[in-house]
């Protein structure tokens, strides 16, 4: 027993822990039962440095025993050879993977002996099929074996070279081009290509020569001739890439997986011009030719490269490539956020983003920068003072680590992964420290080692991704000495002017007013206002911008986070002054809303809230009040805070129209709801503690269709019916008393604009009562109504107080709105002759009607007073028709074959664009409006909110207006008045 104890301590002296491993040592004629065999020991002292030791050894016993005779010439080589032992016992006590690639291909180590593994172009000559496939399989295989052993030699022994991380994923990328030109030599065989050419262009980490051990490779194809051919010559090269070496992916072409996987050049360069997104040129930074026609190739890198060089002058570039670093951060599980060595916190992914958005940036004036490789890049960025050196050199050392841990984690069994391993996986850190060459250090054990370091190097990439990414043109002017920025008012007043604003000496005094004093708040003005100027001269009004940002400024002046925020979230600076050089409006609701600006750091945030979500929030709210008037304020300000939110988000271009119009509708709900609880309570009280009636509203109008705009009030009608024991008229003065409690206080002066309640679609006009019971609502429209209210009743909706009776009196109206049997000749030329008298005598006086987005031909009433008339005419017979939506009917119209899919096209284009053009003129000139600016920097300023880049002509989007609205117009004239 002393013996046999001696013995494992002995082989335990060595790293080997594996109960099997004396037995395996004595096989391989390593060991005796005295301990090392002679001669055996530089093969023990190699097992003790690898990752794995026990691995390792089982790696050799595999080996073995598959070399059956052949076994004596390898470990004869292993004695002799210290750097064929050095890679093998390095490969095999890190990869699973490589090992078993080694067992079942015994002669495969000779590649580690000679350095000599067959060349892919050579081994698939002359095959094709799975043939093929099988021999690039083994032939990559054997390469990648080659690769990892240079790269992890040295852990095993010291003597050999280790090769640079750079140096590697080179030989990797190498590798991966080799293999993509084998797969399209197969291909070729295979389909032929005489009557196609066709480039391959490497994307991503290929095209960056910066390849791990195990990832997708991305590439983008462009084709000539015979399209169809190309296209079957790129997707078996991916087929046959795919089964024998690594994923080809071809997701980042335009228009992503929807898009040909084939494209002309000339469609390549259509694209990028007209459609592509930011993220498109970001991806293109690192596009670069690696097979098939090199012509074809050059002629598309020609083609896009100088577009790549351009993309930052796009409107939001920064915000885009912000926004969009978040949203794959977002999409990382919680409870891995921490450890993914890609996307997490502190990753990759935040080191590739911050050195790419840079280039980007600088890159269109230096083109030092213009750089595939991350590494390159960034010591370039260093290197012409973007970045500091010290920042560059710490950023470097970190991504080297991250990616050499990544690496490691691949090599294991060569499968795509980039999680960190668990804090409490002993076995699993131990193994990839080691792998990585990390040794105990200061009395801490390997694991604790990498652990400490993993922290310290994601931590140190986090706080320089923020610096960098989030903050770089406050940073690079908060560097700028004072003296620098001290201009002659002449001086100053020509470099305002030059920056496009058109009162420099009105700049100048706003300037003075934010900057003067020593004060902290000064300082940072100070520090700002140089990237907001520069930032507001790229907006439509540049000097309204300015005014409006001092005005704010002035209002929050007290609020202490303000200018913190606006110093350290580059992305709500350039947000805001967007909003500010396009909008009056949105400015004063910031200043009453001011949390709002938090929103704009994070877009998700900013346009994520749910419609429900935010009416229930603002009723509980305001549910906390008992009296009317703190119920009344409490929803003024939640409304004023959702107001200034969507408002944000439409001019920044992230909410769809419809989206916009169902926000402001849900929002006047939420405000009725929570009023009519309000003043129902407190008139209760009033007559003993129980309410007399129940009340609902019905939303009427654009209220009703969910269509509200920022300027619109609220439609209304006021139904009630008695409670047990009540008579009519009694509840009629009790639902009376309350609505006009509820209108006083929402119409009531304050630092909000009125909420107006407007009544004038009851029954009777204004000369009619304000509240009505149910059966006074039915025996009027039996009796009494004419077509305009049966028309009107078609936008009719519950909004707000009994849900009951809302329903019952829907109910009750439909057999006004949706007549049974159609509407006879007569109805239909009184309708037409009411729309003729409105066209001729609503539209204001010297109004344009080519630009009148509610009365203008082709306008806002063209097209509803056209849908309102199929369904008076239709409804009784097509159920889809019965909703108070616009779109929603026009959309059941069609379907029903009442309008052509084209017509209904037109007419839903024009809605849609009337109603965002009518948003965008109310946000920029803070008013309600439904004129279209057609001069100046309203016009700009509504065009850019139009989505209209600030470089186009403003004529083009009145074009484009005028264009889209003549069609309506065509389809309305023979729809509505045939």
């Amino acid at each position: 027993m002393a013996d046999r104890a001696r013995t494992v301590l002995s082989t335990a002296r060595f790293g080997l822990t594996d109960d099997r491993a004396e037995a395996e040592l004595r096989a391989a004629g390593w060991w005796t039962d005295g301990g090392p065999m002679k001669g055996a020991e530089p093969m023990l002292t190699a097992l003790s440095r690898s990752p794995d030791p026990d691995l390792a050894l089982r790696g050799i016993e595999r080996l073995r025993e598959s070399a059956g005779d052949a076994w004596t010439v390898l470990d004869g080589a292993l004695r002799e050879d210290v750097n064929l032992r050095g890679r093998l016992i390095a490969v095999l006590g890190s990869s699973t993977a490589l090992s078993d690639f080694l067992v079942a291909n015994t002669e495969s180590w000779h590649g580690l002996y000679d350095t000599n593994a067959p060349d892919l172009l050579t081994a698939v000559e002359g095959k094709t099929g799975p043939e093929a496939v099988k021999a690039l399989r083994t032939a990559y295989r054997a390469q990648l074996l080659e690769i990892a052993a240079d790269d992890l030699g040295h852990l095993v022994e010291p003597s050999l070279n280790a090769p640079g991380f750079e140096d590697v994923t080179v030989r990797l990328t190498e590798l991966a081009e080799e293999a993509l030109r084998a797969a399209l030599v197969v291909a070729e065989a295979e389909i032929g290509s005489s009557d196609a050419r066709l480039a391959v262009i490497a994307m991503g980490k290929c095209g960056g020569r910066e390849l791990n051990y195990v990832s997708d490779v991305d590439v983008v194809f462009v084709g000539d001739g015979d399209l169809g051919i190309a296209t079957r010559l790129a997707s078996r090269m991916m087929t046959v890439a795919g089964s024998a070496c690594f994923e080809v992916d071809a997701a980042l072409r335009p228009e992503g997986k929807a898009g040909a996987l084939v494209r002309t050049l000339d469609g390549h360069s259509s694209y990028y011009q007209r459609w592509a997104r930011t993220w498109e040129f970001q991806a293109l930074l690192k596009a670069r030719f690696v097979a098939g026609d090199a012509e074809l190739g050059q002629s598309y890198l020609d083609v896009v490269g100088p577009m790549v060089w351009t993309a930052a002058d796009r409107d939001g570039f920064v915000a885009d490539v912000q926004q969009m670093r978040r949203r794959v951060e977002d999409h990382v599980p919680s409870d891995l956020v921490e450890r993914e060595l890609k996307l997490g916190r502190g990753g990759l992914r935040d080191v590739e983003f911050a050195v790419q958005l840079l280039q980007l940036v600088h890159g269109r004036s230096d083109e030092r920068l213009r750089l595939g490789s991350t590494m390159q890049a960034l010591a370039a960025l260093g290197a012409g003072g973007y970045v500091g050196r010290a920042d560059a050199a710490a950023l470097g050392e970190s991504y080297r680590f991250l990616r050499t841990l990544e690496h490691r984690l691949q090599l294991q069994k060569l499968r795509r992964t980039h999680l960190f391993p668990e804090e409490g996986n002993l076995v699993d850190l131990r193994w990839l420290a080691r792998s990585a060459g990390i040794r105990p250090e200061r009395g801490r054990a390997e694991e604790q080692v990498l652990l400490s370091e993993f922290k310290r190097q994601a931590n140190r990439v986090r706080r320089l991704h923020e610096k960098l990414f989030y903050r770089p043109l406050l940073e690079a002017v908060a560097k700028v000495p004072t003296d620098a920025l001290r201009l002659t008012t002449t001086e100053a007043a020509a470099r305002l002017g030059a920056l496009g604003f058109a009162s420099p000496e009105g700049a100048l005094n706003h300037i003075q007013a934010l900057t003067s004093g020593v004060s902290r708040r000064a300082a940072i003005q100070g520090a700002l206002l140089p990237v907001l100027l520069d930032m507001l001269a790229h907006t439509p009004d540049p000097d309204g911008g300015l005014l409006s940002y001092r005005k704010m400024s002035e209002a929050l002046a007290t609020t202490p986070w303000y200018l913190r925020l606006l110093r350290d979230e580059g992305a709500v600076v350039e947000r805001l002054a967007q909003l500010l050089g396009m909008s009056k409006l949105v400015p004063e609701m910031l200043g009453r809303a001011p949390e709002v600006l938090r929103l704009l750091a994070n877009t998700d945030e900013l346009v994520g809230r749910d419609p429900v979500e935010v009416a229930s929030s603002l009723r509980v709210a305001v549910g906390r009040h008992r009296d009317l008037i703190s119920a009344v304020a409490a929803a003024r300000s939640l409304r004023r805070h959702e107001l200034a939110r969507v408002a944000c988000a439409d001019l920044l271009g992230l909410m769809e129209t419809e989206d916009v119009c169902k926000a402001l509708s849900s929002i006047w709900v939420a405000v009725l709801q929570a009023a009519l609880a309000a003043a129902e309570r407190e008139k209760a009280v009033e007559v003993g503690g129980w309410p007399k009636a129940n009340i609902a509203i019905i939303g009427m109008g654009r209220l009703g269709g969910a269509e509200l705009g920022y300027g619109s009030d609220a439609d209304v009608m006021f139904v009630c019916e008695p409670v047990e024991g009540v008579s009519d008229d009694d509840a009629v003065k009790f639902a009376s008393s309350v609505v006009e409690a509820m209108r006083r206080q929402l119409g009531s002066p304050s630092q909000d604009p009125p909420l107006e309640v407007d009544v004038g679609l009851r029954p009777q006009g204004r000369q009619g009562p304000l509240v009505r019971t149910l059966n006074s609502y039915i025996a009027y429209y039996r009796q009494w109504s004419e077509i305009w209210e049966a028309q009107a009743l078609l936008r009719a909706d519950f909004v707000a107080g009994d849900v009951r009776l809302g329903a019952r009196f829907l109910a009750a109206i439909e057999e006004i709105r949706y007549p049974a049997n159609g509407l006879d000749s007569t109805s239909v030329r009184e309708i037409r002759r009411i729309k003729a008298r409105v066209d001729n005598e609503r539209l204001p006086r010297g109004a344009d009607p080519t630009t009148h987005t509610k009365l203008g031909r082709g306008g806002l009433a063209d097209v509803e007073w056209t849908v309102q008339l199929l369904q008076l005419q239709h409804a009784h017979e097509v159920s889809g028709l019965r909703t108070p939506r616009t779109l929603e009917g026009l959309a059941a119209a069609a379907e029903a074959g009442l309008v052509a899919d084209e017509d209904a096209d037109a007419l839903k284009t024009a809605w849609l664009l009337a109603t965002h053009v009518r948003n965008a003129a109310t946000l920029v000139r803070g008013k309600s409006t439904d004129q279209v600016p057609t001069v100046g920097r309203e016009l700009a300023a509504v065009a850019t909110a139009l989505g209209y880049p600030g470089a186009v002509d403003p004529g083009e989007f009145l074009d484009a207006y005028r264009r889209t609205t003549r069609r309506a117009r065509a389809v309305v004239e023979r729809i509505f008045y045939d």
